[in-house]
């Protein structure tokens, strides 16, 4: 069997998906015309045009244009179980997705819209699919601290919904220092704990992210590797990397995919998973990382094996639930 053909049906996690950067074009398209919506592009092919970014900033701009066609509850189920039937595809069998609640209420979309849409996708995706998932709200880190307890406590009459909250948009000049508060009110409320960390921002970020957020898991976390004695907490904690290789090559973090730094990464010990990040905009959805990387940098079945038992070890589900996945992806590594 050929390393793309053990990639296809590997079983594996994903845990660094933002629900919104899965828009695909097409969708975008149908959503606008549905709900009435101009956007700047007369055609998909315009679209795809425009993904030609230099930097997060640039991808942003796109990204939050693109979200306001987003406007009423089966859009947002639309949204989520056009993913999820990618990442069906793609043999994920469960998946925890990010969502930025900021980008569509300062729109004027109520809270529940957004909340209750997600949901249905989500529950379509297990009932018809077969694909457990957690829903984890992000901060949008280039606003307010202020601006994010509103958030937090307009999300209170779903937080049953909702596995962890975490940090994301624009890094620079925004470190995890400015949210203690916010993450600290989160943790009281049983919440699990994420932050974009170390991806454009430097190494001094992923040190806050750990000591003064007291995350439970790092999102992105390239620039660790600058820092050596960083990169031994890092692997001494057995903290979970949720890496993503394409956003990395196409918001230029990385000049080439063969310089990636995953296989350093697996040598010195981290826990690191792989992801798509938002797919639509990056060009490819989690198989289309391993495969693509593992080419790049010359993985080996061992490694892409060991980077989808970290992606369940790393993921949030109970010890039960992971015992059953890690078997199921043992005995696939079996045949």
């Amino acid at each position: 069997m050929s390393l793309d053909a053990y990639i296809a049906g590997l079983p594996k996690a994903e845990l660094h998906l933002h629900i919104e950067g899965s828009l695909e074009p097409e969708l975008m398209f149908e959503l606008a015309q549905r709900n009435g919506v101009a956007i700047p592009f007369d055609s998909v092919e315009a679209v795809r045009e425009a993904y030609d970014f230099s930097n997060l900033q640039d991808f942003l701009d796109i990204y939050y244009a693109g979200a306001n066609v987003l406007l009423t509850r089966r859009d947002f189920e639309d949204l989520a179980f056009a993913y999820f039937q990618r990442a069906a595809a793609d043999t994920v069998r469960h998946a925890e997705i990010f969502f930025d609640p900021q980008t569509h209420t300062d729109r004027g979309v109520p809270f529940g819209v957004v909340v209750e849409g997600l949901i249905a996708g989500m529950d379509r995706a297990k009932a018809e699919l077969g694909v457990s998932s957690g829903l984890i709200l992000s901060f949008l880190r280039h606003l307010s601290e202020d601006e994010a307890f509103a958030t937090l406590e307009a999300a209170r009459p779903y937080l049953h919904h909702f596995i962890g909250v975490g940090l994301d948009s624009s890094e620079v000049g925004h470190p995890p220092s400015k949210f203690v508060r916010v993450f600290a009110a989160a943790r009281a409320l049983g919440l699990k704990l994420c932050a974009h960390a170390g991806e454009e921002g430097p190494p001094a970020y992923v040190y806050e992210a750990l000591d003064l957020l007291h995350i439970d898991r790092m999102d992105h976390g390239n620039r660790s590797m600058e820092d050596a004695a960083l990169v031994r907490r890092l692997v001494a904690e057995g903290m979970t990397l949720t890496v993503c290789p394409l956003s990395n090559l196409k918001l230029c973090v990385v000049k080439d995919l063969k310089d990636h730094p995953v296989p350093e990464m697996l040598r010195q010990g981290l826990h690191v998973t792989l992801n798509s990040d938002d797919p639509a905009y990056f060009g490819g959805y989690v198989n289309a990382n391993y495969a693509e990387l593992a080419r790049a940098v010359g993985l080996t079945r061992e490694q892409v094996t060991l980077l989808a038992r970290n992606s369940f070890e790393g993921s949030f589900l109970g010890e039960a639930e992971k015992a059953v996945r890690i078997a199921e992806l043992e005995a696939y590594a079996r045949t």
